[in-house]
């Protein structure tokens, strides 16, 4: 049976996609203008997990990401010009600069955070799902892991947790196959992470993270019943970073002719391809691009021209409960 494509959806994500790649590039450029303290890590070549799990979320759902968080962030409903000036560390970002790159975050769409700890926030995602079973809300909290967070602690115990009290999590294992510079396989025993989830008693569905269509219907499939209180749920989708780990990486542990074969999957040609084969006018997916690199550069020029944060912003969110003492610093 042919399959009946949704083409205003794919339009849609088709856009997202396109927004999050640009957002990424503009960071890179930021990273080489020397505006970012710390860390980028870009997930260019990811682009149709961020899109295919968040366009599916409802903004009161909650989510939580790894260090690798910009597209996630993006796709949750997040405005690029606030996260760009979190990234530069000036005022006006959503933590007022003082989390950066990797602890990206914006509570107004539900984005409880990136975290630079690996796996960490799957323990924050059970705990934020079992507030909302004692609230007997419908929302839903999706937890975006890497492959290498199911060799530590955080995995065995969150996703444990999930399954005793029957919480309302999706867990997603974005599996791009590297542990920072490492290759997943060559440090993981057994059959890797669906199998440890489903060890766990819960199931799993592996999809190909670089066929948008194939992530957002396998998002789209089973968020319904963690909703409905019947427990949580874990997707495997398993893409590749086409860059670096992080923006200073010079990538000399891939064989070039990986990276070069995995360029011919990146997902957002891919998705562009397969509408093409419909009555899509090209001039639409290349405005699309091209809509993008204007918003983002656009986005990158404003944070650049954005003041620093004053210094009495050094004072705010700290903690003083105990009446701290001068003496014991």
């Amino acid at each position: 049976m042919k399959q009946v494509l949704d083409i205003d959806r794919l339009l849609e994500h088709h856009l997202l996609m396109c927004r999050v790649r640009a957002f990424e590039e503009a960071a890179l450029q930021a990273n080489t203008e020397n505006l970012v303290l710390g860390a980028i890590h870009p997930s260019i070549g990811q682009e149709a997990v961020a899109s295919g799990i968040c366009f599916n979320l409802q903004k009161e759902d909650l989510l939580t990401s790894t260090h690798r968080g910009h597209g996630h962030t993006l796709a949750k409903g997040a405005d690029p010009r606030v996260m760009m000036r979190e990234l530069l560390g000036r005022e006006g970002g959503s933590s007022h600069g003082k989390g950066g790159s990797m602890h990206i975050a914006d509570f107004s769409v539900g984005m409880l955070g990136a975290n630079g700890v690996v796996g960490a926030n799957i323990h924050i995602s059970a705990g934020a799902a079992h507030a909302i079973k004692l609230l007997k809300e419908q929302r839903i909290v999706c937890s975006i892991f890497g492959d290498g967070a199911i060799n530590r602690g955080p995995f065995l115990e969150g996703l444990n947790w999930a399954v005793v009290f029957h919480l309302p999590v999706l867990f997603v294992c974005e599996d791009n196959g590297f542990a920072s510079t490492t290759r997943t396989s060559a440090v993981t025993g057994g059959d890797g992470p669906a199998a440890r989830a489903e060890a766990l008693g819960v199931p799993s569905t592996t999809v190909d993270g670089n066929d948008l269509i194939e992530v957002d219907e396998a998002a789209r499939s089973v968020m319904p019943s963690i909703r409905q209180g019947k427990g949580p749920h874990m997707i495997v989708a398993r893409t590749y970073r086409l860059v670096g780990h992080t923006a200073s990486d010079p990538d000399l542990y891939r064989p070039r002719e990986e990276v070069e074969k995995a360029w011919k999957k990146d997902p957002i040609m891919r998705l562009r391809k397969v509408l093409q084969q419909t009555d899509i006018d090209l001039a639409i997916l290349e405005q699309h691009e091209l809509s993008a690199i204007k918003e983002m550069d656009g986005v990158f020029a404003e944070a650049k021209a954005a003041p620093w944060p004053p210094l009495t912003r050094a004072f705010e969110d700290v903690q003083d409960i105990g009446d701290p003492r001068q003496e014991a610093f």
